[in-house]
Parts: structure tokens; C-alpha cells; sequence
């Protein structure tokens, strides 16, 4: 048994390492960090049925997550009434089985060359993210307790000290809100170090030459702004805040579509169509932005000159996300082309409704306009958790839209699901505006303008 599976694990990685070598556009480095950085930061890629199996078995074998045949049965009794009971229900189902199941693997680093696992990966650190809401929200202490131990075993480091891109800064952001709390030097050391680092390197401008800037694609604006405003939240430096300014001004200028409200994955999807000729803007990858603008507008001081286009962005986002919002509550993996994703996709609807909660819960967005939207999507959730506590349909790692299998359940999903329960709590916690009485179609109809 050991050895056919070895064997898989040797095939997936020699398919990869072709699959990466294959890629137009980018550099091959003898740089073992920089090559790191290539293979766990997902590209675009040929959309066929092999590249989705062998990312599907990568992802299950590197403990991200998996995707049983046979997952058993759906769970019964989660209630999807807006109340802080019903709501930590739910979040406690989910959270227990993750931490069951894949808790172990926070702490581990695979000595072997291939390095399957690495609890310092990005997938592991929108999971964090997810628990340390969840901490507090619940509460539940064995949660930050973990979070903890997680900072210990792993000297509160990075994969890529040296000059970490947006993924393998990542972890940092649970690092810096334990910070917050205990406010131990230790804590944020490498990180501070790590940054200031990366302010003392030559900035790339948007168009240099066979150069990328910071934040390539639009999943780095969840995985790096909300570390450096923590940062400045540790310090008090707003040095910080305007590098996070001045690099997110540089993304929204390569991926923003004025027209949609929406942001390309990365630059090598900028009109590409899907099959119905809408374009091409993946759910996950938006998911990624509103969860980002979120969590820097938690930390962004109030007279920051760019907090108005933050907010200005989640507005523009969540209406144009509001509008295309599935009949279930949920989001399709491509999001202008739901007939030819029938499945919803919990990952990226999670980080919507978290972004979107987010909004409600602190001014930004309208309450009455979206809490039907997100009241709709968090029942819609509750559909994919299984008896056991499994979150499915989350697709697997990539760049871009894609099948997947019901049952597939991975860390960074249930992240997301933690972070959005965590603020439907907080809206369960308020009075709700009054409304007139609507159906959800009738309140999507109503938005305003994108």
C-alpha cells in the first residue's frame, strides 16, 4: 500500500514539475525559494480534464483537504435562521471536523525534497485566519490555542523570509493578531523584518519589462494587504499603509473591469471569454478581494487618503455580486456562466458573504439592500455540510474556474466559511433595518447600479 502510494505522490510531482516548466511567460529560476513560489502560487493553465485530476490528487495529498468518493450523508438539523445560536452551530460543525481531521497536519513540514506538506502555505493560512475568528466569535479556546502552537512550532517564520510575495506572507496575519492580543516581540519579529525588507527593495512599476508587479493577481490582495495594515496596527508606522496603498493601486489598475466591477484573476485572463461569450472573472478569485478589502479596512486608520476607494470597491463589488447571486444563495465557480457551472462553489461564495457581512456589520453597505443577500447565501451554505461536519463543493487550488467533486472539502474553503460565520454572528447580534417585506429576487432587482 505504501508504495503505490508513493508511487502516485512521485507521478503527481513529476506532472506538476511539467506542468510548471510548461508555463508561457515565466522564467524558470535555479532560486529554490523563487521556484516555491511559482509552483504554490497557481497560474494560468490549459483548462483540461488531466490538469484538474492531477490538481485534485496534488491538493489531497499535500492534506489541503479530499475528496471521497463515498462522504456519507448531508447533515440535518443545522437551521438557517439568523440567530447567534443557529449561526455557531454550524461554525462549530465545520470548525471540529477541520480540526479533527486535519489539525494535525497544522505543525508539519514533509522532510522530503517534494515538501507535500507545509503548514505555512497560503491554503493553511486563510484556514488560520478562519480559526482565529472563530476564537473569538464562538469562543472557543482550543482554537487559539492551536494558533499558538502553530506560531511556536514554526518560530513565527515564513517559507520565503527573504523577500515573501503575497502567499508566503500570509500567515503572518494570524501571527500579528495574536500580536495584538499578547503583544510579545517574538511574535512579529521575522515578519517586521521580512517587510521592511521588501520596503527597502527597488519597486516594480507597472509595464517594466519582463517584470511582475508585487500583487500579479487578484488572489495576493486577500494574502498580503491585510498583513501589512496589521502590521501598522502592531506599530503604530504608517509606512506600512502607504507601501499597501501604493502596490494595491498598481493591482486595480492591471485587473479592475470598470465595465463588470470585477477583477481578472491575473493579467493573462484580461478578455478571455467563457463559453457563453460573458467574460471570464472567477468566483474564488473575487471572493479573494472582498475577503481583502474586508480585512484591510478592519485595520486601515479612519483618515487613510485610500479608505474611500476601499469602501467605494466593496460597494461596486458587492452590488455587481448581488445581482448575479444564484437562486440557491450561492455563486457558480465562473460567475457570469452558471449554466455551465451548475455546481455552487462554497469557497468563493464564502468569502462574498464575509466580505459582504462585513460591509453590513460596519457601515460600509447598505443593510437593508444586502442582508437578504447574505441571509440567502448562508443558508445556501448550510446545504453542503455534511453529517460528519464536512464542508463540500470547494474547488480545488487554481486560477481559474473549474469542476470539481461534491464532496471535495478544503482547508482554505472552510477558512472562509469560519470567516463568514463569524460576522453573520455579528449581524445576528443586530436589530435588523426594517424593509419592506421582499423576496430575494425582488431585493436583488432593487440594487443599486454597478
Amino acid at each position: 500500500m505504501y508504495l503505490h502510494r508513493d508511487l502516485r505522490m512521485v507521478a503527481v510531482a513529476a506532472a506538476f514539475w511539467v506542468f510548471g516548466m510548461s508555463q508561457p511567460g515565466i522564467s524558470q529560476s535555479s532560486n529554490p525559494a523563487a521556484s516555491a513560489q511559482l509552483s504554490d502560487t497557481p497560474v494560468a493553465s490549459p483548462s483540461t480534464e488531466q490538469i484538474r485530476i492531477t490538481g485534485i490528487e496534488r491538493d489531497n495529498m499535500r492534506m489541503f483537504g479530499s475528496s471521497p468518493d463515498n462522504p456519507g450523508p448531508l447533515a440535518t438539523g443545522l437551521s438557517p435562521a439568523l440567530t447567534t445560536k443557529a449561526v455557531d452551530t454550524a461554525m462549530r460543525k465545520v470548525a471540529d471536523w477541520e480540526f479533527a481531521t486535519l489539525g494535525p497536519y497544522f505543525t508539519k513540514i514533509d522532510p522530503s525534497p517534494n515538501r507535500l506538506w507545509d503548514g505555512r502555505i497560503w491554503t493553511w493560512s486563510a484556514l488560520y485566519a478562519g480559526y482565529m475568528a472563530a476564537a473569538d466569535t464562538l469562543p472557543e479556546p482550543k482554537y487559539r490555542r492551536a494558533m499558538e502552537d502553530v506560531g511556536r512550532a514554526f518560530n513565527w517564520g515564513l517559507r520565503n523570509p527573504a523577500h515573501p510575495n503575497g502567499d508566503d506572507m500570509s500567515i503572518a496575519q494570524m501571527y500579528l493578531e495574536l500580536y495584538l492580543k499578547d503583544r510579545r516581540p517574538e511574535q512579529i519579529s521575522p515578519i517586521r523584518t521580512a517587510l521592511d525588507h521588501i520596503l527597502s527593495d527597488p519597486r516594480v512599476e507597472l509595464d517594466t519589462p519582463g517584470k511582475r508587479i508585487e500583487w500579479w493577481w487578484c488572489d495576493a490582495l486577500f494574502m498580503a494587504p491585510p498583513t501589512w495594515v496589521r502590521m501598522y496596527a502592531a506599530t503604530g508606522d504608517r509606512k506600512y499603509v502607504r507601501y499597501l496603498d501604493s502596490e494595491w493601486a498598481k493591482t486595480y489598475q492591471l485587473l479592475w473591469d470598470k465595465e463588470a466591477h470585477l477583477y481578472w484573476r491575473d493579467g493573462s485572463y484580461i478578455g478571455k471569454t467563457e463559453k457563453n461569450g460573458q467574460k471570464l472573472f472567477w468566483s474564488r478569485g473575487n471572493g479573494w478581494v472582498m475577503g481583502g478589502l474586508a480585512r484591510t479596512l478592519q485595520y486601515l486608520p479612519s483618515d487613510d487618503p485610500q479608505r474611500a476607494f476601499y469602501e467605494t470597491q466593496l460597494r461596486e463589488m458587492s452590488a455587481a455580486l448581488a445581482r448575479i447571486q444564484g437562486a440557491d444563495g450561492l455563486w457558480r465557480s465562473g460567475l457570469l456562466d452558471p449554466d455551465d457551472y451548475r455546481e455552487p462553489e462554497i469557497s468563493g461564495s464564502a468569502l462574498i458573504t464575509f466580505g459582504m457581512a462585513w460591509g453590513i456589520n460596519n457601515g460600509v453597505l447598505d443593510e437593508k439592500t444586502y442582508r437578504p443577500v447574505v441571509e440567502n447565501a448562508w443558508a445556501g451554505m448550510l446545504n453542503h455540510i455534511y453529517a460528519d461536519g464536512r464542508l463540500g463543493d470547494i474547488q480545488q487550488t487554481g486560477a481559474a474556474p473549474s469542476t470539481f467533486k461534491q464532496s471535495a472539502s478544503y482547508n482554505y474553503g472552510v477558512g472562509g466559511f469560519l470567516l463568514a460565520g463569524s460576522e453573520m454572528h455579528k449581524l445576528a447580534s443586530r436589530k435588523p433595518a426594517k424593509r419592506a417585506a421582499a423576496s430575494p429576487a425582488k431585493a436583488q432587482r432593487t440594487l443599486p447600479p454597478g
